[in-house]
């Protein structure tokens, strides 16, 4: 099956992964670059069926803002500009961009729409949109042709004679305008001639049959975690490769409680051959008086690839690493920016020693987290795997804020084990993204019979989202937090104290650390 694509043209947009998650939904595939893709060599115009330029915190006005040569591509391909992207097609064509009045922030609607244009078919009359920028075209060539407008916006949208580019300065991709996914599907669809015919099940067909053409009769060795990402992948590799997939989970000691154990048989269940590695002791022991986040979780890295190497030599030939990496890790590492500064240091992209000589297969890259999810599904895995929260690289080594003795380990697996049991049984758990429980540095005086304590504080956290991108966190019922409390405190010694934590993402993190 040929596969019909999308490029989107980052500009530096917070919405640029909102946009491809859209077009998804359509069922059409879509591929994120940065803009400088367009000027590079490898860049095959005949490999997509249409172009869409981000919106950018930038202004065109500015001397170091993103100026691609558009030329490249208008005229020869279907060209659509959001913000930031049709304000850089007017300014790029003699056009006149100017700061706004009043920043143009917020819901808008739109008073004049030319429905004859395939663009806007089936957008209403006063149909709502998001806008979200601080310059506006204030005038463009006699061959941009209005077709919507605001009491405020002239150039809501518009339409470039004899091409077929577009540009819009609204996004259409967030949640607040109402009919941007007509607008969309209007553009991927009757514009660029899109089938709709990227289904997980058609991914998977063409996985597991690139798979195959790729790995041959080669060995390919995969670290597992236990979680949604690594069993798909470590699926698809099964599927294509059978017995030549060599599977190892290891015990690093900062897993959840029994998790070990569990997991190793529900992957025993699914056929896959996986091999358990228990090296608490060894991690401890490079964990040892380490208390930076960094630090910590660079010894976790350093120490999992050693062991990990370590049993990957003792099979024969192997020539591949099998990796759980999904989109939103990759797009990360070719940020628009540049070279980002580090706010984590990833465990999936990079830090593989040279020394391993293999090379690496990454069958979700092109996947975000809720389409591997909707894959999974289609491969018939269970849904208590799939439904799993996202659970960090480093496990509960950065859920222990400072350094990490077997003792902490204890406290916070029973913690976490009756939060989370309280929140399946609750009913919650489902509607929540990711939670899990922090150990803080923290010790409080507490009261318990007629004795003073002076004992852990337990800080419980929860956040809905769609990808981790952006999260906010979960306004958990009262009652439920009270029990879990009241459970953590009288079960789990070593804690007297539990609180709530209430920031999203961005400013904060999910996870503490």
């Amino acid at each position: 099956m040929l596969l019909e694509t999308i490029l989107i043209l980052d500009f530096g947009s917070q919405y640029t992964q909102l946009i491809a998650r859209k077009i998804r939904e359509l069922n059409v595939y879509c591929e994120i670059h940065p803009y400088t893709f367009i000027q590079n060599s490898e860049f095959r115009i005949q490999n997509y069926k249409g172009i869409i330029l981000s919106g950018s915190p930038f202004s065109v006005r500015q001397k170091k803002s993103p100026q691609p040569d558009l030329n490249l591509i208008r005229g020869k391909i279907p060209v659509l500009g959001v913000c930031y992207g049709a304000q850089l097609l007017a300014h790029q064509s003699g056009g006149e961009v100017q700061p706004s009045k009043h920043r143009e922030y917020g819901r808008a609607n739109l008073s004049f729409v030319n429905k004859d244009f395939v663009l806007f078919k089936n957008i209403s009359l006063n149909s709502q949109v998001w806008m979200s920028h601080a310059d506006t075209i204030v005038s463009a060539p006699e061959n941009f042709e209005i077709v919507a407008n605001t009491s405020d916006v002239k150039y809501a949208g518009f339409h470039i004679q004899g091409e077929k580019t577009y540009g819009i300065q609204f996004h259409p991709e967030v949640y607040h305008t109402t009919e941007g996914l007509f607008l969309l599907k209007n553009f991927v669809v009757d514009i660029c001639k899109c089938t709709q015919n990227w289904t997980p099940s058609s991914f998977i067909d063409t996985t597991i049959n690139e798979l195959r053409h790729n790995l041959g009769n080669d060995k390919v060795v995969m670290a597992l975690s236990g979680g949604v990402d690594s069993t798909v992948a470590a699926t698809l590799l099964h599927r294509a490769v059978g017995k030549n997939l060599y599977c190892i989970f290891v015990d690093n000691g900062l897993l959840r409680k029994n998790e070990f154990k569990n997991v190793l048989l529900s992957y025993k269940h699914m056929g896959l051959n996986v091999k358990g590695i228990d090296v608490k002791k060894i991690f401890y022991k490079a964990l040892k008086g380490k208390k930076d986040p960094e630090l910590k979780r660079k010894a976790i890295g350093k120490t999992f690839i050693e062991i990990f190497d370590r049993e990957a030599h003792k099979i024969k030939n192997v020539k591949w690493l099998g990796q759980g990496t999904i989109y939103p890790d990759v797009i990360e590492s070719v940020s628009v920016k540049g070279p980002s500064a580090t706010i984590k240091s990833h465990h999936n992209v990079g830090g593989l020693p040279k020394k391993m000589k293999l090379h690496v297969v990454e069958p979700l890259k092109t996947l975000f987290k809720d389409e591997v999810r909707r894959v999974g599904k289609q491969l018939e895995i269970e849904d208590f795997i799939l439904g799993r929260h996202p659970f960090p690289g480093p496990g509960l080594g950065i859920r222990i804020i400072g350094d990490i003795t077997e003792e902490k380990v204890r406290i916070l697996q029973e913690v976490d084990h009756i939060y989370i049991e309280e929140m399946k049984n609750a009913g919650l758990y489902n509607q929540v993204w990711q939670a899990g429980a922090i150990l803080t540095p923290i010790r409080s005086v507490g009261v318990m019979g007629d004795e003073r304590t002076y004992e852990n504080v337990i800080a419980l956290r929860a956040v809905t989202s769609t990808d981790g991108m952006t999260a906010d966190w979960c306004h958990l019922p009262y009652e439920f937090l009270s029990k879990v409390s009241n459970e953590i405190i009288n079960k789990v010694k070593g804690v007297n104290r539990v609180v709530y934590d209430i920031s999203s993402k961005p400013p904060a993190t999910i996870e503490w650390e």
